[in-house]
């Protein structure tokens, strides 16, 4: 008879993802993600499958730590002021309590980079054709842009934001 979890997945993966967040995939050892997620090596196995499982359910769990601020750009109807908040808003929380190493997507998108790693690939590949198509999608309210330059102004957008993202792993809050 299979013994009951004594445990959140919700929480644990919650303290995994702030773990991977932190430290990066590479860095973050299944020593590490025992200790901080508070179960042993069997109940990471059996819940997750591997270290590359928790990461997978970490990154979704990111999206959905995020998702209250992509809804507020989505739902917003102001255009370009709808673009300079979201970027306001994608600063801020990354200077929340725990939050302080950037953006998770980012930091991952640029970890791995030069990886095949075809499930991370596509969790950021959905992220950032989200993200562009929100920008688009605000870039179109300017009725004087064609479209090949709303595709250009999104692409560099996408850029900024993990620009942005980047940088605020290293300086601190003005």
């Amino acid at each position: 008879m299979a013994r009951k979890k004594e445990y959140s997945e919700e929480e644990v993966i919650d303290r995994a993802m702030h773990l991977f967040w932190h430290n990066g995939y590479v860095n973050t050892s299944m020593q590490m993600l025992e200790k901080e997620m508070g179960i042993n090596k069997f109940s990471i196995y059996s819940s997750f499958g591997n270290k590359h499982g928790v990461f997978i359910q970490s990154l979704k769990a990111y999206g959905t730590k995020v998702n209250s601020m992509f809804e507020k750009f989505r739902n917003a109807s102001n255009g370009v002021e709808d673009i300079k908040d979201f970027f306001y808003d994608s600063v801020a929380i990354c200077f929340l309590k725990g939050n302080q190493k950037g953006c998770l997507v980012t930091n991952t998108y640029n970890e791995f980079s030069e990886n095949e790693d075809k499930l991370i690939k596509a969790q950021m590949e959905s992220f950032m054709e989200n993200l562009k198509g929100l920008f688009i999608e605000k870039l179109r309210r300017d009725t004087t842009k064609d479209e090949e330059t709303i595709a250009k102004q999104a692409n560099f957008l996408l850029l900024a934001k993990h620009g942005l993202a980047a940088a605020t792993r290293v300086n601190s809050r003005f």
